[in-house]
């Protein structure tokens, strides 16, 4: 086996719990095998955040092989997971590392992340007075006004937008109120590579993937994850905009207070990620010249010609 003589970027892609961390760090140590180092880029969004490790899978700095990562745990829970600065600090990591003479492996399942590194993906403007509007609208209306206005007004991205998903919701209004006619935050329909990139992808089969994310649930609170989010309450996850919602750590933030069970805690949460997993399936299926691979059978010397 062979790799190419001058620095590459590869990205790993596919939906949670197919094995992604694990196959970038055994391309990083092949390429190590040939006489080049390799460095590890998150794409995942909630993977940026401090203290959100067992609710995340995010790999302990000792099963790390001594391969460099970037942009994990770089946000407070309080802060707000924005792919706009995200794309300017992951592409900075990835001209970075190729700079030094090392290869790029970008890995994560949060589609919009991925992308927006991988392609030519430009994001459209904010404005701060305006969005607090929408905020407020929201907290008093509830999302469900605010979507049936996005699917009057465009559509197309509310087709794409989860309708309990406020965030979003006001994200797209804010967009479409400043002349734009759609919120455009989605892959194009021919995308072009940012720069050249080997992308591998990982599938199973959806049985199998979902008995797989059932059980993973499950070990998470054997795990500790309520404990975890009973830490990062200290920390203020529940101000944080974006973290709190995240899957698993909204339902066990319920389960503290009460309002779930532990049972219909985690049965939620199964029931999230497999949805979740399902978008990602759709999402990265679009993807140019992807190579994909059996989830746990990824014959190495393939996937790295």
């Amino acid at each position: 086996m062979t790799l190419a003589d001058s620095p590459r970027l590869w990205a790993v892609v596919g939906a949670t719990g197919t094995g992604k961390s694990d196959l970038s760090l055994d391309i990083a140590e092949a390429v190590a095998a040939e006489g080049r180092h390799a460095e590890i880029v998150n794409a995942d969004a909630m993977q940026l955040y401090r203290g959100m490790d067992i609710g995340t899978a995010k790999l302990p700095v000792a099963e790390r092989r001594g391969i460099p990562h970037h942009l994990l745990d770089v946000l407070e829970v309080t802060e707000e997971a924005a792919v706009a600065r995200y794309q300017v600090d992951a592409r900075a990591a990835i001209d970075a590392a190729l700079a030094r003479g090392h290869d790029a492996i970008l890995v994560g399942g949060s589609g919009l992340y991925v992308s927006s590194v991988l392609f030519d993906f430009r994001f459209p403007p904010r404005d701060a007075a305006l969005r607090a509007r929408l905020e407020a609208e929201l907290e008093t209306s509830g999302p469900g006004a605010l979507y049936a206005r996005l699917q009057h007004e465009d559509p197309q991205t509310a087709a794409r937008v989860d309708p309990r998903n406020g965030r979003r919701i006001v994200r797209a209004l804010e967009v479409l109120a400043q002349g734009a006619s759609t919120h455009g935050a989605a892959l194009p329909e021919a995308p072009e590579l940012w720069r050249p990139a080997t992308i591998l992808g990982l599938h199973l089969e959806r049985a199998a993937l979902v008995e797989r994310l059932d059980r993973r649930v499950e070990r998470m609170w054997d795990e500790g994850l309520v404990g975890e989010v009973e830490h990062l309450r200290t920390q203020g996850l529940e101000q944080g905009a974006t973290a709190r919602r995240a899957i698993g750590y909204a339902q066990a933030l319920a389960q503290l207070d009460g309002t779930l069970s532990e049972e219909d805690a985690i049965a939620e949460t199964q029931a999230l990620t497999r949805r979740y997993a399902r978008r990602q399936v759709s999402w990265f299926r679009r993807y140019p010249e992807v190579r994909w691979f059996e989830a746990g059978a990824v014959p190495l010397v393939d996937a790295l010609r």
